[in-house]
């Protein structure tokens, strides 16, 4: 292992974890290869890091080899090459990732003053080492449903990336580049920041507060401002359903006016439309969480276990148990969601 540069300004450890997502990997490290290059020395260096020192498998199946393992790391973190920050590199299936000795060690590297980062859906591997309690913090949208249940003390917010105090979090994909752009541009400037841009062909550094989502309209294919504003109205009370009189008084319109807008933007009606959503923010709990079934059912606004199965049976064609099991049932490193 190399030491530290002496003009370094940044040192990583990347820990991999399996089933990390490559995309999110890539363009964490991929900006401070161009920084190095641009700047003409090291000034970030990396090695990457598992619990045994072997091989991690992505979740495309991409085994990449490390440099370390957690107890090279835990020797490091006394003497010079100690890290800037330990970046937990995750992706799907984290629900299911226990590992106390993984929690420890950043807890360890935490009270000694290195940055912790996560990538992904690093933070929940953050939440249950204990280092989230009351910070805001980064994690894929698709992970939000079952996390928000799952550590109720952190703050999830639906950003880009999130800073809070020493602790770096990320969506994802792409947004890790973002967050080390802005990394770089605080060791830095904008100049060397718009020359890392124009080799890695972005044209801009996005904002933390920047959507993960495309925007309604783009996803949906609608371009009704109203059907908009209301279907907005509906995400934001998943777990408390509005009646369509109160959405109506939200809109300002009436209750005919948004049936006949939603018949003819959205094909349904407004309370079926309702309903499909709530579903499918069960769908995540149930394959992101082990929230008993009932919990569920609370948790996105049905009055009885039993009135939730017929519905979830109804759109799903299966029982939220059968939707259980049969996750349950997936091979090592199968995705629970359609990508």
């Amino acid at each position: 292992m190399l030491a530290i540069d002496k003009r370094t300004k940044r040192s990583f450890v990347f820990f991999l974890i399996p089933d990390f997502t490559m995309v999110a990997f890539a363009t964490a490290i991929e900006p401070l290869r161009l920084a190095n290059r641009m700047l003409g020395y090291p000034a970030y260096q990396w090695r990457l890091a598992s619990v045994d020192g072997r091989p991690v498998a992505a979740s495309n199946g991409v085994e990449v080899a490390v440099n370390t393992s957690l107890e090279d790391e835990r020797r490091m973190l006394m003497g010079s090459e100690r890290p800037s920050m330990a970046v937990v590199c995750s992706g799907v299936n984290i629900e299911s990732y226990a590992n106390r000795t993984v929690f420890a060690w950043l807890r360890e590297e935490y009270h000694r003053g290195v940055a912790i980062g996560g990538l992904c859906t690093g933070a929940h591997v953050l939440a249950a080492a204990g280092l989230l309690s009351g910070k805001r913090c980064a994690i894929h949208w698709e992970n939000l449903p079952g996390f928000e249940e799952a550590f109720p003390k952190a703050t999830p917010i639906a950003d880009l990336f999130e800073i809070d105090q020493n602790i770096y979090t990320c969506a994802g994909g792409t947004a890790s580049l973002d967050m080390m752009l802005k990394l770089i541009g605080e060791d830095f400037d904008d100049n060397l920041v718009n020359r890392v841009c124009e080799q890695a062909l972005t044209d801009r550094v996005r904002a933390p507060t920047d959507r993960q989502r495309l925007p309604l309209r783009a996803r949906l294919g609608v371009q009704n401002s109203k059907v908009l504003s209301i279907i907005e109205v509906m995400e934001a009370n998943l777990s408390e359903p509005l009646s369509l009189v109160e959405i109506a008084d939200e809109a300002d319109l009436s209750r005919r006016q948004i049936e006949r807008l939603f018949r003819t933007e959205m094909g349904r009606s407004p309370a079926r439309y309702y309903l499909e959503i709530r579903l499918d923010r069960a769908r995540h709990l149930l394959l992101q969480s082990s929230l008993p079934v009932v919990d569920v059912a609370v948790a996105c606004g049905f009055v009885s276990a039993s009135h939730f199965s017929k519905c979830y049976r109804e759109l799903y064609g299966r029982s939220p148990q059968q939707e259980r099991a049969e996750r349950k049932a997936l091979p090592q490193g199968a995705p629970v969601l359609a990508a």
